[in-house]
């Protein structure tokens, strides 16, 4: 499980960078998920299977766009593997941070215990919202972001992720993340409103 040498390295870079080649980027997953992959589990505290995903999510991402890799500030194979390592910080904060609100809101739900009847009505209404949001015809997109914000979801990446936006510059990514959640806002008013004109 040794990775290319540079050289060998450079050489699938360029021929990945003609995106003509689909035997390149087969070979880039072949020859760098593994090594990457076992170099990172050594070095971190993560199951290999975590490491495993976020590697093949780099590889994904640079082949996608080769030409964001910059061969004079170093090897491809530090590139991907620092970029898993990112990755990977993102995820881990991503999951303290929801949970932390699970914590918070499971607290705030037993300090508001309900009598048993309200808590059947809540739990039908909650499906009801579901059932209403699903009809609405949202994407899977719409609806895994959708998810997301009312689940208190603030980081621009993650949500980003579910809005399937491309990468691009952090400030053009959180505009478009703030255009893509005041338009779902808007969506689930649009809803609740028309839920409360049918019941009226």
């Amino acid at each position: 499980m040794s990775l290319p040498t540079p050289s060998e390295e450079q050489e699938l870079h360029e021929r990945i960078l003609k995106k003509d080649e689909s035997l390149a980027t087969a070979e880039a997953f072949a020859v760098f998920v593994d090594p990457i992959t076992a170099r990172l589990c050594r070095s971190l505290n993560r199951s290999r299977e975590e490491v495993w995903d976020a590697v093949v999510d780099v590889i994904h991402s640079y082949v996608a766009r080769p030409e964001r890799y910059l061969p004079e500030k170093g090897r491809l194979s530090t590139y991907l593997r620092e970029a898993a390592k990112k990755k990977l910080f993102d995820r881990y904060r991503s999951q303290v941070a929801r949970s932390r609100r699970e914590r918070e809101f499971g607290t705030v739900f037993e300090l508001r215990a309900r009598a048993p009847n309200e808590s059947l009505e809540v739990t039908v209404e909650a499906r009801l919202a579901v059932r209403r949001i699903d009809q609405a015809g949202l994407s899977e997109q719409d609806r895994d972001a959708i998810g997301l914000i009312l689940q208190g979801e603030g980081s621009t990446r993650i949500l980003a992720k579910a809005m399937g936006l491309p990468p691009m510059p952090e400030q053009d990514r959180r505009r478009e993340v703030k255009r893509n959640r005041d338009r779902l806002i808007k969506t689930l008013r649009r809803i609740g409103k028309e839920d409360r004109d049918d019941e009226s």
